[in-house]
């Protein structure tokens, strides 16, 4: 009903409100959707798997696209491979080293188009794809390009927003105040009052303070109203290459974030492990122990963004932080070579990092 009184509705400035308060009733609705009924249960069998390694990625396609070859090829981990649909019935997990890191790796069983509304096991599949720090999403190369949009219209229909950054709005709940919105280095132009305060009162929010920094939509904003939404990078696999032609290739170029591979002779493979660690976005670190060398058989492995020495810490033990004095850093981000530094500063790939404890 919501989406027919959309579909009618003019878009303009004088229905601008009308539609947020009928996209928020529908993003409110599927939320109610996705969300299982009761408190607890079980999660269902294989899809527990516990996370392990720096990283976690998911394989995520429809049947028989080569999901399992994948795994097999990329961790050793036996995944059930045939030429029938569903081979794979839960989610298993492997891994594998790159440059250090250990990478979880999880072969999903194949969605469905209306997954995300329940049917085969979309809700456990699309689930599980939420906790992933990295998706991969294979799709056949011979087959039509518009699977990649169902798989899409299935991830965004369950939250997750696909190479897309978080909406740069700060939304706080108040006492009394009423609805209020402020804009810093951006003008609204798909906004205004009126818009804001029909999102907010359909959500039962009757006082908050709103900061955009971003020309934002009403979508974003719902999703901010929303803060259920995940932002993962995606890499879009284009497997069974040796199926097309070179020129069916280069077409298939133009598509964004994508990854030509064959898992059956292994073509790219090389290239999908460095393009997996490139969107992973993550540094190396090495501890050096008061006067030994550094090891670097085993670096710590931390997201580039925020990479401080307290999250550095942090990885290694919570406690650390109660102990620490300073440290010696030595690399890229050091002014010299080793440059004391406070829990603040920010480390770059491969540094080198000496904590100095307080003496009690």
């Amino acid at each position: 009903q919501n989406l027919f009184q959309m579909a009618r509705t003019q878009k303009n400035k004088a229905t601008s409100a009308h539609l947020g308060m009928l996209k928020a009733k529908l993003a409110k609705l599927k939320r109610e959707l996705i969300t299982p009924k009761g408190g607890g249960g079980k999660t269902g069998e294989g899809f527990d798997a516990k996370k392990a390694g720096d990283a976690r990625v998911g394989l995520i396609g429809f049947p028989s696209v080569g999901k399992s070859t994948l795994m097999s090829k990329l961790t050793g981990t036996e995944s059930l491979a045939a030429s029938y649909h569903f081979t794979t019935l839960t989610c298993i997990p492997g891994t594998y080293h790159y440059k250090g890191c250990k990478i979880q790796l999880l072969d999903l069983p194949g969605i469905i188009e209306g997954a995300k509304d329940g049917k085969g096991r979309g809700r456990q599949v699309i689930g599980v794809a939420r906790t992933c720090n990295l998706i991969l999403i294979v799709l056949d190369a011979s087959q039509p390009m518009t699977h990649k949009l169902l798989i899409e219209h299935e991830l965004e229909g369950f939250g997750i927003r696909l190479n897309k950054r978080a909406p740069d709005i700060r939304f706080t709940k108040r006492n009394k105040g009423g609805i209020t919105y402020s804009t810093i280095g951006c003008k609204l132009t798909k906004l205004d009052q009126k818009t804001i305060t029909a999102i907010c009162r359909e959500y039962r929010v009757s006082n908050a303070e709103i900061c955009f920094k971003q020309d934002a939509t009403i979508d974003e904003f719902i999703d901010v109203v929303e803060g259920n939404r995940v932002y993962t990078p995606c890499i879009y696999v284009l497997n069974m290459i040796d199926k097309i032609t070179i020129e069916e290739l280069d077409l298939l170029s133009q598509v964004p974030h994508y990854m030509p591979i064959s898992g059956g002779h292994e073509w790219n493979f090389d290239l999908l492990r460095e393009k997996i660690w490139d969107y992973l976005d993550f540094i190396r670190i090495y501890t050096k122990p008061r006067g030994q060398i550094p090891d670097y058989s085993a670096p710590v492995v931390i997201p580039r963004k925020g990479a401080t020495v307290e999250k550095f810490c942090m990885r290694i033990h919570r406690g650390l932080l109660d102990q620490f004095k300073n440290a010696l850093v030595w690399g890229t981000s050091a002014k010299h070579n080793p440059q004391r530094v406070g829990k603040d500063h920010k480390l770059a790939d491969e540094d080198v990092v000496q904590i100095i404890k307080r003496i009690r």
